[in-house]
């Protein structure tokens, strides 16, 4: 088990190039980057179970998508947040995750 999470992440890991000065700065590069597989892998799990299948390349664009806008009415702040899009209902339902309110106070 162990021999295929790491043969899974040197090959999902990618990790480019590092240019750090320091020891610390590299494991905390490492340690983000592996934390993200990690991740990655759970959510593609929790999708599988529902029989979902999608893309990385639209979950990621998806998400970029998704966004939080913070306006100003009659001194009040409200935030305003971007469609549901794509790949994120199905996401958002596998991870336990509440979409928030459309609009909300800040």
């Amino acid at each position: 088990m162990v021999e295929a999470i790491f043969r899974s992440m040197k090959s999902l890991l990618e990790t480019r190039p590092i240019y750090h000065q320091r020891d610390e700065t590299i494991r905390g590069h490492v340690f983000c980057s592996f934390l993200a597989l990690v991740i990655r892998e759970e959510l593609e799990r929790r999708l599988e179970q529902h029989g979902w299948t999608f893309e990385w390349a639209d979950i990621i664009r998806d998400l970029d998508h998704l966004q939080d806008t913070t306006i100003t009415v009659d001194e009040k702040d409200y935030v305003i947040r971007s469609q549901i899009k794509g790949t994120l209902g199905k996401v958002f339902q596998a991870t336990g995750v509440a979409i928030p309110p459309a609009v909300r106070p800040a």
